[in-house]
């Protein structure tokens, strides 16, 4: 039996898009960042995470990152059909979305979501709101994490 605090600590991530996965994953390992678990994309991934959650002995994300492109209400749709499982495994759901004003952030946080980045096209941007999500990550980290 593996016990849960033989696995470091990591960020899920649901992203329909191979391409920006494999880019926020590689971002974030540059930059010293935590590792990422790629789940895949919208229901598929939340499928494979939803089969952790389910099994106590499992090692599951503090924060979930979800961005999703199929369409613009695809990010709002899944915070709005998880985040009641995800809240009560003391999963953060955060969402990237291409930028928007204060009114807009807003429908996602009362959605569920507990922070709004957003994607960002230009590298040094990029760099910086995925160390917003690294920053977030580490306040958000379990108590049961510390010392890993």
């Amino acid at each position: 039996m593996t016990s849960p605090f033989a696995q470091a600590p990591f960020i899920g991530l649901i992203d329909d898009d191979g391409h920006s996965a494999r880019l926020f994953m590689r971002v974030l390992a540059a930059n010293d960042g935590p590792s990422v678990r790629h789940y895949g994309d919208d229901e598929d991934g939340f499928a494979d995470l939803a089969q952790v959650l389910s099994d106590p002995q499992s090692h599951w994300p503090d924060v979930l990152v979800v961005d999703l492109k199929g369409h613009s209400e695809a990010n709002l749709e899944f915070v709005r059909r998880h985040q009641a499982l995800l809240h009560q495994k003391g999963v953060a759901p955060v969402v990237m979305v291409p930028p928007t004003d204060r009114a807009g952030r807003m429908v996602y946080l009362e959605a569920g979501a507990a922070a709004v980045f957003f994607r960002q096209p230009e590298a040094e941007a990029y760099r910086h709101e995925l160390a917003g999500i690294a920053n977030f990550w580490a306040r958000s980290e379990r108590l049961d994490a510390v010392g890993m």
